[in-house]
């Protein structure tokens, strides 16, 4: 596999750590600020404001761009936020700064993937594209303990310097090992961008990814009180469990870039119902603590087994201007992790059980395998009705006709 995807990867790395550190830094940043824990909560909500609005629109200002001057400048500006982060002197400045932070994320994985597949030899696009991703698994798994663990010891303010550092790290790798003659910019330019979402295939896949994800983080957003109160497991024991999710979601995300190059649909479907049979038995799995952590690894296992194939499924029906809708499809799945916790808080302020966000979670994905059918179904009945082939099938009947 080419270099250039490594320089992905380290890119990766940097986003998925300062997206998820804050989760670990809220008591800290809320000390140091002095601002109730709920109100720095608030900074998470910023961030992903800031990528699902800037997914689509900075995708759709770089249409005309070099792809790799458009993955550095997308760095810069990643660097940009994660320093003036660590230079805010109050909540309001460090809220703006998190939402700067947030705006080249969905972008930066939708154009980074786009690369990833023109760099990527014949057969191999699924897994070039999950070992970009495979970034932003490690950085559950190393880079999020790392950064929280400097922030409790040096400050919170070290946490987002040591994250521009590597934002740093990221743009000189992509300037040296990211080529210049395979990302030249765009012949299709926005309007084609544009046109692209204009299809039905297109919104039915970023639908898919909206549904498959939300089912994962219906479950996983309140994966810590399903450990603590079904399980049984003490509070110290969670963060190790999630480093098991951590681990599980590195190893599908690998697997299913591996089975995507021999059949995108067949991993899709069956990366999908994988997550549903995982999510209905989480009420059967949460009641020992051997089984609660086979369910939390296979979590991870079964969600980033599609991670991939979402995203090619996307740039697969976008293929004329796949980088917009590449983009978007990351705006989907920040709003799959809003309407997943909140379909999830639902079933648990219900009354359903602890584990009810799980089972809820099982609905979401039996929707996403129908959206992702329908979605294919068009796709199929457009190819049968189209002109070109209307046209190929009647002319051997005229031929016949006149002989």
């Amino acid at each position: 596999m080419p270099l250039a995807l490594l320089a992905l990867a380290v890119g990766a790395f940097g986003i998925g750590t300062t997206e998820f550190v804050m989760m670990g830094l809220l008591p800290d940043v809320a000390d140091d600020l002095r601002v109730p824990i709920p109100t720095a909560g608030h900074l998470v909500s910023a961030y992903a404001l800031g990528v699902v609005i800037g997914a689509p629109l900075l995708a759709a200002a770089t249409a005309r761009m070099s792809r790799r001057k458009v993955l550095i400048a997308l760095m810069v500006l990643f660097v940009a936020g994660n320093a003036l982060s660590a230079l805010a002197p109050d909540h309001h400045w460090l809220m703006a700064a998190r939402f700067l932070s947030g705006l080249p994320h969905g972008a930066f994985f939708g154009v980074g993937a786009v690369v990833a597949t023109t760099l990527a030899a014949d057969g191999r696009k699924a897994r070039s594209v999950s070992l970009m991703f495979l970034g932003l698994t490690v950085a559950n798994i190393a880079g999020v303990p790392v950064a929280t663990l400097m922030g409790q010891h040096l400050g919170w303010r070290a946490t987002f310097l040591g994250v521009s550092a590597i934002g740093l790290v990221a743009i000189a790798s992509l300037a040296l090992l990211v080529p210049r003659d395979h990302t030249h910019a765009p012949s299709t330019g926005l309007r084609g961008e544009l046109a692209a979402l204009r299809s039905l295939p297109v919104w039915l896949a970023l639908g898919t990814t909206v549904a498959g994800f939300g089912a994962l983080f219906s479950a996983y957003s309140y994966i810590t009180p399903m450990l603590t109160d079904s399980a049984g497991y003490a509070d110290a024991s969670v963060t190790l469990l999630l480093a098991l999710f951590g681990v599980g979601a590195t190893a599908g995300n690998l697997l299913g870039g591996r089975l995507a190059d021999h059949s995108l649909r067949g991993t899709l479907f069956g990366g999908l119902t994988a997550l549903v049979a995982v999510l209905a038995l989480f009420p059967v799995l949460m009641g020992a603590q051997w089984s609660a952590a086979v369910a939390v690894t296979l979590l991870g296992t079964a969600a980033f087994v599609t991670g991939s194939p979402l995203q090619l499924m996307v740039m697969e029906k976008a293929s004329a201007a796949p980088s917009l809708a590449s983009s978007a499809n990351q705006a989907a799945f920040n709003l799959a992790n809003a309407g997943g916790a909140w379909i999830g808080g639902v079933a648990l302020a219900a009354g359903f059980g602890t584990t009810s966000p799980a089972v809820a979670g099982a609905g979401l994905g039996v929707l996403g395998l129908f959206v992702a059918a329908t979605a294919y179904a068009v796709d199929r009945r457009r190819a049968t009705a189209s002109p070109g082939r209307l046209v190929a099938a009647y002319r051997p009947r005229r031929e016949a006709a006149r002989r």
